[in-house]
């Protein structure tokens, strides 16, 4: 065997591996890397993407947390107000009827006033028939005398 032949043949074997790999397998390889490396790129844009839109996000939530705060706040000043109008008007109706009440006892004082005077003058016009048929020693008529008592009586 001569090793010029064989180094031939093997290079001549290998010239044709190089144009095979170069003609039908490296385009297929090329082509995968050249997909995964578009996969990737495209992968690392949406992880970008995602990352923008995950920050625009928090700000909107902070925005409508922020809100949230401010129409609870609202809510609570207002739901404030009317406890303390409830309240006030509470109040307002608790001293109307302490003053209802007052000017009820008032006019019962009166009205009592009134009836005792009413009844002690009948009592005062008694004694004062009991007391003149006393002295006189005979009886009076009370029918006949009952403009004297009345007078003697409105006196009193």
């Amino acid at each position: 065997m001569n090793i010029n032949l064989t180094f031939l043949g093997q290079m001549v074997s290998f010239a044709i591996l190089v144009w095979f790999t170069t003609k039908f397998i490296w385009p297929q390889l090329n082509a995968a890397i050249e997909e995964r490396q578009k996969k990737v790129a495209e992968g690392l844009a949406a992880a970008e993407k995602a990352r923008a839109e995950l920050k625009d996000a928090d700000a909107k939530v902070a925005i409508e947390i922020k809100q949230a705060r401010q129409q609870a706040a609202e809510i609570v000043e207002k739901a404030q107000q009317q406890a303390n109008q409830i309240v006030d008007k509470a109040r307002e109706d608790a001293v109307a009827e302490a003053a209802r009440l007052r000017a009820a006892a008032a006019d019962e004082i009166v009205s009592m006033q009134q009836r005792a005077r009413e009844e002690l003058r009948g009592w005062v016009g008694r004694l004062a028939v009991q007391g003149a048929e006393k002295i006189v020693q005979r009886e009076i008529d009370a029918s006949a005398h009952k403009a004297m008592l009345d007078q003697l009586a409105a006196e009193i």
